[in-house]
């Protein structure tokens, strides 16, 4: 999809389909609306008035224009109310209007740029739409032999009759392509069938992302891990004939700067539950025990394309999980690289086993800040659902800036504490500590096994196990991998001025 920013009216632009938004509870059109209102006879006025048409939110009524505008087609979008329009509301009905445009074979579409309540800006409404666009009309087809879809908008214009915001308005677009690119590159790894997306393949999609930008990369095998004495994520690795990689990615933004923060993504291709063997429903999803590693990698692909004055190292200990012969048992004593032992008591609790040789690593190379990713706990996904992320860090100014890139990219955070009193939980009688705390408090108890392994760094882990997938299409989002916290990551390490 092409993306285009020039002057123009939705009246006379010559392409298969115009966008125009309307709220909801108002009668009177403006700007675009009320353009293609008066082109077309009053018709869209008249559905108003009739209650055929509201403007309830991404509520979509297409229109033969009957050769009254250049368009084939007009979309009439509902934008909502106009008190709770935003950029995140842009994002998702530019989502819906794409799959609409997409129905009824449009290759080309335009709309005309919004700088209403709540917009903020030319870029940052450009950069909705091209996201909104790019993720709503994803699709992963890739095993299929016959494609039914047959036909994808090839081309939207934004239309901005200010000439002094059209250089804003395209770099709008371009940052949204870029970040677009870097969530549909997550996507396409958590939706890989696992017998594809093995440890081996991870790391070949890392090493393509540091050849195209440039960056350093070091890829560990079974060996390189021993060396290393990354017993813990040895471990989990031992029931599967798939070789375990560590993949380490690095981007050098400022090399004059000594700060280099980590992020440190979850890599399990795929999770049976190893001995402590995971209940036949839903376990074909756990391929997507993948997805912190698979957000990690792809936002370091849209780092290094925004390229900010900052430093930044990517770890994903990527393994899977399966009960071989030779596989983890309950009660067995593993020992991480930073030397602390651990009890193994479900084979099932194996993500904060290969975080924490991860964490270690991370530690012991100096990165600070440190946030790491995971589909940790179904604990967190009970309680928090499958919009919002549990966000857990020992620094508040860490978890405030994670909070705020959330915010900013149309992501949702929830922060939850580590209580001291819980550590008790995660005690062992015959190691330094346990890998788990029981059923309650889950996600709390995983994380504060995660806090034993990073010390006083500042650290915050976010647990995407509600997120990382959806069952049903809205707005921006797809059925399917979601590739939530890449835009989370990438506004958290690019700052406000690059977002």
């Amino acid at each position: 999809m092409k993306f285009e920013a020039r002057p123009g009216s939705v009246v006379t632009i010559a392409t298969d389909a115009v966008i125009a938004g309307i709220y909801e509870g108002e009668e009177s059109l403006s700007g675009a609306a009320g353009e293609l209102n008066a082109a077309l006879g009053g018709v869209i006025a008249e559905l108003i008035k009739s209650g055929e048409v509201k403007g309830k939110l991404n509520e979509l009524h297409v229109l033969h224009t009957l050769g009254k505008v250049c368009a084939r087609v007009v979309v009439v979008a509902g934008m909502g109310k106009r008190a709770e329009w935003d950029n995140h509301k842009l994002r998702d009905m530019a989502g819906e209007a794409v799959r609409a445009l997409r129905k009824h074979k449009v290759k080309s579409a335009a709309l005309a740029m919004w700088s209403g309540e709540g917009v903020a800006g030319h870029s940052e409404s450009a950069k909705a739409v091209a996201e909104g666009c790019l993720l709503g009309a994803y699709l992963y087809r890739r095993h299929m032999t016959k494609d039914e879809n047959g036909h994808e908008v090839e081309e939207i214009i934004l239309l901005e009759e200010d000439s002094t915001a059209l250089d804003a308005v395209k770099d709008g677009l371009e940052k949204g392509r870029i970040m677009a690119g870097a969530v549909l590159m997550a996507r396409d790894m958590v939706n890989e069938p696992a017998n594809h997306m093995t440890p081996a393949h991870m790391a070949e999609m890392a090493r393509d992302v540091a050849s195209r930008h440039g960056l350093e990369i070091t890829v560990m095998d079974r060996t390189h891990m021993e060396k290393e004495k990354m017993g813990a994520m040895l471990g989990v690795a031992r029931g599967t004939a798939e070789p375990p990689r560590f993949i380490v990615l690095s981007y050098r933004g400022d090399p004059s700067r000594e700060e280099v923060t980590g992020l440190v993504g979850k890599g399990l291709t795929f999770d049976s539950g190893g001995i402590s063997l995971k209940p036949q429903e839903f376990m074909s999803d756990m391929k997507g025990d993948m997805s912190g590693g698979a957000v990690v990698i792809a936002a370091m692909d849209a780092i290094a394309q925004m390229k900010p004055a900052v430093n930044v190292t990517a770890l994903i200990p990527a393994t899977e999980n399966l009960p071989g012969g030779r596989a983890l048992k309950p009660g067995d004593v593993l020992k991480a690289s930073n030397g602390k032992t651990i009890e193994v008591v479900n084979t099932d609790a194996e993500g904060r086993l290969i975080l924490a040789d991860a964490l270690s690593y991370a530690v012991k190379n100096g990165l600070n800040p440190i946030v790491d990713l995971a589909t940790l706990t179904g604990a967190c996904h009970v309680a928090l659902g499958d919009l919002y992320a549990g966000l857990f860090s020992n620094d508040s100014a860490l978890a405030g800036r994670l909070v705020r890139s959330a915010n900013e990219g149309g992501e949702k955070l929830w922060q939850l504490p580590l209580p001291d009193e819980y550590r008790e939980l995660n005690k062992s009688d015959v190691a330094d500590i346990k890998n788990s705390g029981g059923r309650y408090g889950g996600a709390i108890t995983a994380a504060l096994f995660l806090q034993e392994f990073v010390g006083d760094t500042p650290w915050a882990h976010i647990d995407i196990a509600g997120p990382f997938m959806t069952d049903k299409t809205r707005g921006a989002l797809v059925k399917g991998a979601t590739g939530f916290g890449v835009r989370t990551l990438v506004r958290f390490v690019c700052g406000p001025g690059d977002k």
